[in-house]
């Protein structure tokens, strides 16, 4: 018998100003513009200016992100190394 882990994730955004996410296991890259967050879900982007990383707790598996948030989106590994660092450099 297959038995499938029981997953739950939560996103609260408030105002546009602050996302608190559940269910986050790493952090892949951060700026001002762009978080990459590994969650039990697959790799979540959050865009916007002026981002900040108020809370990462990777022992209860949350991360809290302010600034001004314009995007929130599921991808895969490979879209989201798209969006890194040297790619911008070289757009």
């Amino acid at each position: 018998m297959d038995e499938k882990k029981l997953i739950n994730q939560n996103i609260i955004i408030e105002n546009r100003e602050k996302i608190t996410i559940s269910g986050v296991t790493d952090v892949h890259s951060f700026d001002d513009e762009i978080v990459l967050a590994q969650t039990d879900l697959g790799i979540l982007t959050i865009k916007g200016d002026d981002l900040k990383m108020n809370k990462l707790n990777l022992d209860n598996n949350e991360l809290i992100v302010e600034g001004k948030i314009s995007a929130v989106a599921y991808s895969d590994i490979n879209q989201a190394k798209k969006t890194g660092f040297m790619n911008k450099l070289f757009k």
